[in-house]
């Protein structure tokens, strides 16, 4: 569902395809419920070797990241920083992996491209970018690690199911109509840049 407080647009799990229709790219949104960290080598188990991703993300949030985690007393964890890593190296998996999961959704740096704009258009899910350089800030934002699943992935790639509060902030760069904000923004800023040139290009003749 979507709630509002304090001037924010706040994504609370489960979500809904009917709760991303007015998200667009641009938007800024702060999540809250289950959230759970997912990189490359658990989009291969779940795309190429068909394995059933242990944790439930339908309707739910991915990160990609790969966390610092603290170990507690009794299989308890701590976050201690969760900074995203970059999401196009799942560029090749997404589209099987929303299928097949549907996460509803997804969470990392940096833009993506047609395999990811097609899943989100086809089973209603958004990717977000959160800024970088906020990971011990990001870490704040989770209540609990609740599960932690495939562990015999090291750290980085263990499944670390969290309950988060309020985490953020996100920039949907592909809303739920498969619009791509990094894909729009390089057209726009080729074309600046191409109408600067040519007018340096008039006064420096050096530059071509």
């Amino acid at each position: 569902m979507v709630e509002y407080r304090d001037g924010k647009k706040i994504l609370v799990t489960p979500i809904s395809a009917d709760d991303l229709k007015d998200v667009h790219i641009g938007d800024i949104l702060y999540l809250s419920g289950s959230l759970t960290t997912c990189r490359d080598v658990a989009h291969r188990r779940v795309v190429e070797e068909g394995r059933e991703i242990p944790v439930d993300v339908r309707n739910n949030a991915i990160l990609h990241a790969g966390p610092i985690i603290r170990p507690l007393e009794n299989d308890k964890f701590e976050m201690v920083s969760v900074g995203p890593t970059t999401s196009m190296r799942m560029e090749k998996f997404e589209y099987e992996f929303v299928k097949t999961t549907g996460v509803r959704v997804i969470v990392g740096k940096g833009g993506m491209k047609e395999n990811t704009a097609n899943a989100c258009k086809d089973f209603g899910c958004i990717h977000c970018v959160i800024p970088a350089g906020n990971a011990v800030v990001a870490a704040v934002c989770v209540e609990e690690i609740e599960r932690a699943e495939w562990r015999d992935l090291g750290m980085p790639e263990t499944l670390w199911n969290c309950r988060v509060k309020e985490f953020g902030p996100l920039i949907v760069s592909i809303d739920a109509e498969g619009n791509n904000y990094f894909e729009e923004k390089k057209i726009e800023y080729n074309r600046k840049k191409d109408e600067q040139v040519e007018i340096i290009s008039k006064q420096v003749g050096f530059i071509k």
